[in-house]
């Protein structure tokens, strides 16, 4: 395919070398003679294809000296249309131009798409939720592409970091102008798959010896969109999960096949009419951060929420558990960062959720922060559900317009958040230790504000303080929120280990 420099012959590995920008030779074909143009037809626009499509990623950026020639970037991808000497025909899969381009500036792209080491298109703190998950171990792996050079990948690896605690370095994976890879430039491969390989038998230089690929999160259930108002007969109940101040939660068989979580909501705590409003718009918030909500049964009391079961159940439980406890500051900023991420999806759609706590997020065998109950206090009708000094109502978490004018917005939820921020800092503790329900009221109302964490560090802390604006408007959006606390410690580039 009229590559820069020939590969040495066995063992995938060489020297590093320099190769420099090849010439596209013009003397060995006229570009503008291709037997297939008529005469004064260009190929600027075409849109004719083989009938076996090869992907092809340019090595080198070129600029096309004449009209029937492609202009391309550097990794920029192509469909090869026609191969005839050393001028092909391609098309640009990114602007959709068709013209002539030199073989000798491209390679076939790599089909990774199949190898269980490939996780295409995830952002770096992804790939850190995918490798912290408890099923994987030091040395696990994954691939990705590149969030910041097209064409390029890089190597996520689980290590161990100086306390113990799991952490996880970023490699780049970078490309040879003669279509090879390498992470340090003292070797070199010909294909990704000699990479690992190379890799798995010996550490040189990287964190850890590579070892298995990076368990993948399980997917969620395919529900059937038509099993909506569903029989109570078709479900199961298989284990009371928890109480709560509107009814249980079970672990529970949908037909035999499917285990769900079920949510039983007390005779007279909400109408049938607008429970069934809210629960038909909240079935239409769709995202990895939420819990997805699958069916309800409203025909005969008590009402049922039907939805997909989280296996580390609340993320206040867990945070109190033993396991729980050994999770590091690192894990714990990125339950904060998953919570805001799902929460700025909520803003994004003009809802609210109106009972942000680590009660009401739920958390999966993989560690993943999933938001629940989003929307529920709306339709409410317990009468203990109130403001006053002694209720149910959770005045410790709730903005102070929203328990003085019943004014809850994006803005009231991201005070809420706030408080949620101090219980994953504090594992679980019950903010405002100490004082009451009424206390907490017109103490907030002058002013006052939680103390800092022992544990926590200044910077999160102003980051809570922030969400405790006395001004709504004051206060942060959630998509900020997100951003913040995702590149809490590092920005993405700051992220990737220097070459071993």
């Amino acid at each position: 395919m009229g590559c820069v420099s020939s590969r040495e012959k066995g063992g995938g590995m060489r020297e590093s070398q320099n190769p420099r920008l090849p010439e596209a030779n013009k003397n060995t074909r006229d570009p503008t003679q291709n037997s297939s143009l008529l005469p004064g037809q260009l190929l600027q626009n075409g849109d004719a294809e083989t009938t076996e499509s090869k992907v092809v990623i340019a090595l080198f950026p070129y600029e096309a000296d004449k009209r029937n020639e492609l202009s391309f970037k550097k990794g920029e991808k192509l469909v090869i249309l026609d191969e005839n000497g050393e001028w092909w025909k391609a098309k640009s899969l990114s602007s959709g131009n068709v013209g002539l381009i030199p073989s000798n500036y491209i390679k076939i792209e790599e089909s990774m798409d199949n190898k269980d080491w490939f996780f295409k298109n995830i952002s770096r703190i992804t790939a850190e939720r995918n490798l912290l998950a408890p099923a994987n171990k030091p040395g696990a792996f994954l691939i990705r592409q590149s969030e910041t050079t097209t064409g390029s990948y890089s190597m996520s690896v689980r290590d161990v970091g100086p306390n113990g605690s799991a952490v996880v370095k970023h490699y780049k994976i970078r490309l040879l102008e003669d279509g090879g890879f390498y992470i340090s430039p003292r070797i070199n491969f010909k294909t990704i798959d000699d990479l690992i390989a190379y890799y798995q038998k010996q550490a040189s230089g990287l964190c850890q010896r590579l070892g298995k690929t990076c368990e993948r999160p399980k997917k969620a259930v395919q529900w059937d969109e038509d099993a909506w108002e569903i029989a109570k007969e078709s479900l199961y109940m298989i284990k009371k999960l928890g109480a709560g101040q509107f009814g249980e939660v079970w672990l529970a068989m949908y037909n035999k096949t499917t285990k769900v979580a079920v949510k039983t909501l007390k005779p007279g705590s909400m109408s049938v009419e607008a429970f069934l409003q809210e629960a038909n718009l909240m079935k239409t918030l769709r995202h990895d951060r939420l819990v997805r909500l699958y069916a309800v049964v409203t025909k005969t009391e008590p009402l049922y929420i039907i939805t997909e079961f989280m296996s580390n159940g609340s993320l206040l439980d867990f945070l109190k558990s033993t396991p729980g406890r050994k999770i590091q500051l690192p894990k714990l900023i990125d339950f904060g960062a998953q919570i805001a991420e799902g929460m700025a999806y909520i803003e994004k759609k003009n809802y609210i959720h109106r009972d942000l706590r680590a009660a009401n997020v739920l958390v999966s065998e993989s560690l993943l922060c999933k938001i629940a109950d989003f929307g529920l206090a709306r339709v409410i009708e317990d009468n203990e559900y109130s403001a006053r000094e002694g209720a149910k109502f959770p005045i410790k978490w709730t903005a102070p317009e929203a328990i003085n004018y019943g004014s809850f917005t994006i803005k009231s939820d991201m005070w809420s958040f706030g408080i949620l921020l101090y219980e994953i800092v504090t594992y679980g503790k019950i903010p405002y230790t100490g004082l009451s329900n009424g206390e907490v009221m017109a103490r907030v109302q002058r002013g006052y504000r939680m103390q800092s964490p022992d544990t926590c560090p200044s910077e999160l802390y102003e980051i809570m303080i922030s969400c405790w604006k006395a001004k709504p408007e004051e206060r942060p959006t959630f998509d900020y929120m997100q951003s913040l606390l995702e590149d809490y410690y590092t920005a993405t580039e700051g992220q990737y280990q220097s070459q071993p």
